[in-house]
């Protein structure tokens, strides 16, 4: 794909590739006067940026999701289902213009449910609203990617 159109159409790939070509061209000696690896540092940042962007909403999801499930509260429950949606819009929105990222989100669902479980806990817990003995299986807990970015939300445990 010409670079003008992947410029478009998936930033991410994109940057990928610029940062290989300064890098290649940095290494063949090229006699620019410009500063090769800080370029292609600062594009290959561009990209991650995205990719940060992504794990935060990821976070949320499972961070609310979490609280959702264990919860006996009322009142905040529609804010979190909202929470929830408006993340994975984000989500939808970064992935539409850098398809890209697609294939890496259930590793960033993995990276980040251990420091998303532990933001809950520490909610949980400050209400009082967690048994001390359902920490320990919320700590392995783990999360799929219809769980992250589907339709659902964590069924209420007042039944």
């Amino acid at each position: 794909m010409d670079t003008k159109r992947l410029y478009d159409e998936d930033f991410v790939l994109w940057s990928k590739q610029q940062v290989e070509a300064l890098r290649a061209a940095a290494h063949s000696g090229s006699n620019q006067q410009l500063d090769w690896d800080h370029l292609a540092e600062e594009i290959e940042d561009l990209g991650n940026s995205l990719r940060l962007a992504v794990e935060s909403q990821i976070s949320r999801i499972i961070q609310h999701q979490v609280t959702l499930a264990h919860s006996p509260a009322v009142d905040p429950r529609k804010g979190w289902r909202r929470t929830i949606r408006q993340a994975r819009a984000e989500i939808d929105r970064i992935l539409q213009k850098n398809p890209s990222l697609r294939r890496e989100i259930p590793h960033l669902i993995e990276d980040e449910t251990q420091r998303a479980v532990e933001l809950a806990l520490r909610d949980l817990e400050e209400y009082d609203e967690i048994d001390r003995l359902d920490v320990p299986s919320l700590r392995r807990a783990s999360f799929s990617e219809e769980q992250v970015l589907g339709d659902t939300f964590a069924e209420d445990p007042r039944g």
